[in-house]
């Protein structure tokens, strides 16, 4: 297991520690992420927002080490925002 990356190891490590859960209704869950992928990917609609130099610099850093559009990083974030806030 030496031959393992830092993101092999860490998803072992978390394993071993018991941190991962079975999803009760995996059929239900799976069509709940994909409906929810789905809408993440239509774009639809478009905004044009100003925002800090600073924190576009920022975004875009994240976006790069994420392997992401920046303005896919933005939207996901929004998305994540959404659906936290319905939830509540």
């Amino acid at each position: 297991m030496n031959n393992l990356d830092n993101d092999e190891k860490e998803l072992l490590d978390s394993f071993e520690k018991n941190e991962w859960r079975s999803v009760k209704d995996l059929k239900k869950r799976k069509l709940e992420l994909e409906e929810s992928a789905r809408a993440t990917i239509r774009k639809d609609k478009r905004v044009n927002i100003r925002i800090s130099e600073r924190d576009l610099k920022e975004l875009q850093k994240i976006a790069l080490r994420e392997g992401l559009p920046y303005q896919t990083l933005i939207s996901s974030i929004l998305h994540k925002y959404v659906n936290k806030a319905q939830a509540e």
